[in-house]
């Protein structure tokens, strides 16, 4: 592993922009892998005379943005002195497209998605009796590895393609030893069990050494490492729930993704001090932290609804299974915190009345399941328009609450696209098609392009 500072400044220029692309309003924008990441041309210029181009920045641009944080912290009664590091920068001076915020909300959007997918394809294989080659399997395995190869192409784009190499080598194993718990685990081996937690016990120091290389030291391994543990000690206890059947494994699972939006925090963190030119802004403020918030939340919704459907349909279209009941009741805690996070920024009053129509939404797409299942046409159908008619009151919604920031012109073709990739994925799982897996991929990564369109509105309706 080489820790190369010249592909660092050449090669994140290329995921900022990727990560930027975000608010692509075409349908083919993937926020999440990374494509043009892996296939964009790598330019070698050396390090000095990248940093000179930055530093050719009209000074009347950089004397604006020291006026705008003089000024926020005049208004937060803040002395200028020390606050960089004692106080959250707020929106005045950040925005949620910066480079420090879009780094942050892919890394939450990749770790969250690996738990998640890591999860389905745990229980896939579970539900195939350990049988890693049966089809669903390898299917959910593969989706799995996709967001492995977006991982690797995001390390790669900050720290070159020798060090994306050498990261993918590393997920890839630690996925295998988690793969190795589960079937200790299901099959009672306790010594593949043990030697599985020894192996992630060695992955976590060799992941620690890794980002403290490649950030040069601004990431300190004995730090990741913690986190590191954390994300053993969490996915291995949904995996027990998951083996033993227990109904709380869905709340087991949220749990360990979670955690995910801390580690994801970390990393961009320590990415940001490493490369502050490459990444302009701060990982803690405001925008940053909406944008996170959203992406983390709207992403969430997609997975957790994905388990829930697929544990109905598994339950031959009986709500009133446990099972059934257990995930739509963690689904339903995804919908108590965006309301939430609606609510603290216009009111309790509105937070209710969000929580009211996302829950009317998720039920339509109850409906939609129940008749793709049956074969009933017009329960679709009836679906369908119901799915419209949310739309519309959700593009109302949220241009009221921003005061006309977000418009419904705006947001409805996101949510139209909500639709389509989400109910693509129900078809599949219906019909018990393996391309159900990277479907649901597909839903969940159009949600990080609804978070910064909604955070970038909520965020210049509250600055």
């Amino acid at each position: 592993m080489r820790y190369s500072a010249r592909k660092m400044l050449a090669l994140t220029a290329v995921v900022s922009m990727t990560a930027a692309a975000c608010g692509s309003d075409s349908n083919d924008a993937d926020p999440v892998t990374t494509d043009a990441v892996a296939e964009a041309p790598v330019t070698e210029a050396p390090a000095d005379e990248a940093m000179e181009e930055e530093a050719e920045a009209p000074a009347e641009e950089e004397a604006m943005e020291e006026e705008a944080m003089e000024e926020g912290m005049e208004e937060e009664g803040m002395e200028e002195e020390g606050t960089e590091e004692e106080a959250p920068a707020e929106a005045a001076a950040f925005a949620v497209d910066d480079g420090a915020s879009s780094l942050r909300a892919t890394l939450t959007s990749l770790l969250q998605e690996h738990v998640y997918l890591a999860g389905v394809a745990f229980e896939t294989a579970l539900d195939a009796g350990g049988d890693l080659e049966e089809p669903a399997t390898a299917a959910a395995v593969a989706a799995l590895d996709e967001n492995t190869v977006a991982l690797a192409d995001a390390v790669g784009s900050i720290a070159g393609e020798e060090n994306g190499e050498a990261f993918l080598g590393l997920w890839r194993e630690h996925i295998g030893f988690f793969v190795d718990y589960t079937l200790g685990e299901a099959t009672g081996n306790a010594d593949m069990k043990a030697q599985a937690l020894t192996d992630l016990e060695g992955y976590q120091q060799a992941a620690g050494a890794f980002f403290e290389e490649i950030t040069g030291g601004a990431i300190q391994a004995d730090v990741l490492v913690g986190g590191l543990e954390e994300h053993v000690a969490t996915l291995t206890t949904a995996i027990d729930a998951l083996v033993a059947g227990e109904t709380d494994a869905f709340d087991k699972l949220q749990a360990a993704a979670q955690h995910m939006s801390g580690a994801a925090n970390l990393l961009a963190t320590g990415i940001v001090e490493a490369l502050p030119d490459t990444f302009p802004g701060a990982t803690d403020s405001q925008p940053a932290e909406v944008r996170s918030t959203l992406t983390f939340q709207l992403q969430e919704h997609v997975y957790l609804a994905g388990i829930a459907i697929e544990q109905a349909l598994e339950a031959g279209g009986d709500l009133e299974a446990p099972a059934v009941q257990a995930a739509v009741a963690t689904l339903d805690g995804n919908t108590v915190r965006l309301s939430e996070t609606v609510a603290s920024v216009a009111g309790e009053e509105n937070g209710e009345a969000f929580k009211g129509l996302w829950r009317e939404h998720i039920g339509f797409f109850v409906d939609y399941t129940l008749g793709v299942a049956t074969g009933d046409d017009e329960m679709v159908a009836q679906a369908l328009t119901d799915l419209e008619g949310y739309q519309q009151a959700a593009g109302a919604f949220f241009e009221e609450i921003t005061g006309g920031e977000i418009t419904p012109d705006a947001l409805i073709p996101g949510l139209e696209e909500h639709v389509a990739t989400l109910t693509a994925a129900i078809d599949s799982l219906a019909a018990g098609d393996t391309a159900a897996f990277t479907q649901l991929r597909a839903a969940g990564q159009h949600m990080p392009m609804a978070a910064l369109l909604l955070s970038t509105g909520i965020v210049a309706a509250i600055s």
